[in-house]
């Protein structure tokens, strides 16, 4: 059970006890109440509880709660922290034992409301199913087909889904008690490494475990290369699923050979977040270039006091090598010779076969300076820091500034213990020697297996076209996540009000400067990948020098090149 649902529960019986404390007499145990969902809420959402504050919702006389804050601190119910580095105040959390009990009650009540509001069995797990925050009223109504064949087939429909919080978003949606659609077993969340690693092995078994599975864009000339997708363009054609509301660009990202192969669930956009109020108390502009970066970054770093730079995704692997191929398309330059077109950098068209690699180049030497320098005002263990490590630390205060997708940086001003809440300047990348502002894209697209029998076809393809349907779309905006691929989530006036990064990437959009050419969706992708997560880190953590690894990373990425393309059975697992 999750704080998101711990939250609501709480929210539930403080609606549902207040008509009975109206209507009746204070009970002896109406104070305790009162602290237990005080302590609980501040903790889950990160606020400081003092003693006073905690006297002054028991609704007893204020010297009467001061003596039974006392008895619960002396019994463990309530534990007293000492508050900042002198120790002279204190702060009141939960004890464990209180936060035990209550979690434990709550998993209790969401049982019980599970079987009489979403009718689920007395047998069934409470975490088989959700008990969230998203109204009733602003859930997208589910295909009817998939409705009525749950109902008379008991159908379960089977996803293989990345491990972010859109995609957790999406299952509670799904399980949410209210609408039976599905259980949480029914939804497989894997982190990239492992989810890249679970299709490969889907596609070497007889029948496909999952109806719908997520393929990460650069991944997509590979598995399509390979066919392990099934094509869905009898399905646009037919309308069954719907691409025309796509930005081109996004698009774009499920398509190879001419062919389509799934449809964009979501975008996510490499940017620059920076805490506006830290750089409007020193009046610094907002870095354009990698040496305002670097600049900006030496004014706040105070790793003494727990205060960085920046973070950004330095661990080994797939993270770093993402942050080279960001920083190096800041430089202008892609990571292998694409022909340039008029919105950047293309494989269409060309013969695989004659690329080469330009990381050895000055812009690849411009951007391992740029990550090297990085260092100097990242936290000490940057090179093992990835993706939400660095958010924690961005939404805890402890940075200045974060290189980070838009669809993580969403939790900047829906988390609730985010601390930089309104506080926070979405920008574009800055600019590297030699290059421009533009910002890459990220995310995912939903696909079918090529191995999943054709009766279960259709119900997959109505289960992503719900997925992916601009109702659906509208709803994630407007709880928080930015996806907005489509013309008319971007251009919803309520969605865009409620999302400053709505509003930011719509206008990244408006500005051609969304790119999808620094990751490639070439077959041999995750091969070079790999190459750079190797390479780059060594470089970064002395291991090598920098001409070394940048020499070694152009001659492995060469011989990668002149490979042919290897077969599904034979496709490597990337290191995490």
């Amino acid at each position: 059970m999750n704080d998101y649902e711990v939250l609501r529960v709480i929210e539930f019986l403080e609606q549902t006890r207040e008509p009975f404390r109206k209507g009746m007499a204070l009970t002896d145990d109406q104070p305790i109440w009162n602290i237990t969902l005080f302590l609980m809420k501040s903790e889950i959402r990160g606020q400081t509880v003092t003693v006073s504050a905690l006297a002054g919702v028991t609704g007893i006389p204020y010297a009467t709660s001061m003596r039974l804050i006392t008895r619960m601190v002396d019994a463990g119910m309530i534990a007293r922290v000492p508050r900042g580095k002198d120790g002279k105040g204190h702060v009141l959390h939960p004890g464990p034992e209180m936060r035990e009990s209550f979690r434990g009650y709550a998993r209790g009540i969401k049982a019980l409301l599970a079987r009489t509001v979403g009718l689920r069995g007395s047998s069934e797990d409470e975490e088989q199913y959700y008990f969230g925050g998203t109204p009733l009223a602003s859930r997208p109504m589910p295909p009817s087909k998939l409705v009525e064949r749950r109902a008379s087939e008991a159908l379960d429909i089977r996803f293989l889904l990345n491990d972010d919080n859109y995609f957790s978003s999406m299952r509670n949606m799904w399980v949410d008690l209210r609408s039976n659609l599905a259980s949480s077993r029914d939804f497989s969340l894997r982190r990239l490494p492992d989810l890249y690693a679970e299709i490969l092995a889907n596609a070497q078994r007889p029948v496909s475990s999952y109806d719908v599975i997520t393929v990460n864009i650069p991944w997509l000339g590979e598995l399509a290369e390979q066919g392990l997708l099934r094509p869905v363009d009898d399905m646009v054609a037919s309308k069954v699923l719907e691409v025309a509301d796509f930005h081109p660009v996004i698009r774009s990202t499920a398509e190879w050979r001419k062919r389509t192969y799934g449809i964009p669930v979501y975008c996510t956009i490499g940017i620059l977040s920076a805490r506006r109020d830290l750089f409007e108390q020193r009046n610094i502009a907002f870095p354009k270039t990698f040496d305002e970066v670097i600049d900006a970054g030496r004014r706040f770093h105070q790793p003494e006091q727990g205060m960085y730079g920046a973070v950004w995704d330095g661990a080994p692997g797939m993270p770093i090598a993402s942050s080279f191929l960001f920083f190096l398309g800041a430089c202008g330059s892609p990571p292998i010779s694409l022909r340039h077109g008029s919105g950047g950098y293309t494989s269409e068209g060309m013969d695989l076969s004659t690329l080469v690699p330009l990381v050895d180049t000055d812009a690849g030497r411009a951007t391992l300076d740029f990550m090297q320098r990085l260092l100097e005002i990242s936290p000490p263990n940057a090179l093992s820091l990835a993706w939400d490590q660095n958010l924690s630390l961005f939404l805890s205060g402890s940075a200045a500034m974060a290189y980070c997708w838009t669809m993580r940086a969403s939790r900047m001003e829906y988390d609730v213990q985010s601390t930089v809440k309104r506080r926070v300047e979405y920008l574009p990348q800055p600019s590297g020697p030699g290059g421009g502002r533009v910002s890459p894209i990220g995310g995912f697209l939903l696909a079918i297996p090529a191995n999943l029998p054709e009766e279960r076809v259709e119900i997959a393809a109505e289960a992503i076209a719900w997925m992916t349907s601009e109702d659906s779309m509208r709803a994630h905006v407007r709880n928080g996540f930015p996806v907005a691929p489509r013309f008319s989530t971007s251009a919803d006036p309520e969605a865009a009000a409620g999302s400053p990064i709505v509003r930011f990437v719509d206008g990244l959009v408006k500005r051609n400067l969304l790119t999808t050419w620094q990751r490639p969706n070439i077959p041999c992708y995750t091969r070079i990948e790999r190459v750079l997560g190797r390479e780059i880190h060594a470089a970064l953590s002395g291991g090598k020098s920098h001409a070394a690894a940048l020499s070694d990373a152009s001659a492995a990425i060469a011989e990668v090149l002149r490979q042919p393309t290897v077969g599904a059975d034979r496709l490597p697992v990337p290191a995490q």
